[in-house]
């Protein structure tokens, strides 16, 4: 697959560490990705620019991972069509719940997938799951990785 069509958001370089889960997932399936650092509160001008511009960049899903009020994955939905899915980033205040209930809470009309709080794992494979809609590579790729899960112990 040619082209960045995955593109991973987090509000700030402290949930890089929770968000590298989510790039280990897109190296190991070899479907490029790109990173940024947006803030829903901090740059507000450049998160909008970042979600406007996403299609039409050939962007197909975004991962947004946030903590506190975790408003970064909601504000880039309401700016474009693109799939979004949340990534709850565990804090130390109220251990991530503050996170998964601003993005889960999202109002009729701009919706947001959301995984588990540090879940970026799995946002990631949710990502590839949408890509393999379109994607017939990737769809193999995921029957393998599920063939490999269901005979591994643990």
């Amino acid at each position: 697959m040619s082209g960045k069509k995955v593109s991973i958001v987090m509000g700030s370089p402290s949930d890089k560490e929770v968000m590298e889960k989510a790039i280990e997932v897109l190296e190991e399936f070899g479907v490029d990705y790109e990173v940024n650092i947006l803030s829903a509160h901090r740059m507000p001008n450049k998160t909008s620019s970042f979600a406007k511009s996403a299609d039409s960049r050939g962007i197909e899903v975004i991962i947004a991972g946030a903590g506190k009020a975790a408003h970064l994955p909601g504000v880039v939905a309401s700016y474009t069509t693109v799939p979004v899915i949340g990534v709850p980033i565990m804090t130390e205040d109220l251990r991530g719940i503050d996170s998964l209930l601003s993005i889960v809470q999202m109002p009729p009309g701009v919706p947001v997938g959301c995984v588990a709080i540090n879940g970026a794992r799995n946002a990631a494979l949710l990502a590839l799951e949408i890509l393999s809609l379109k994607y017939e590579d990737i769809k193999k790729r995921l029957i393998e990785y599920r063939k490999k899960l269901e005979n591994s112990e643990g």
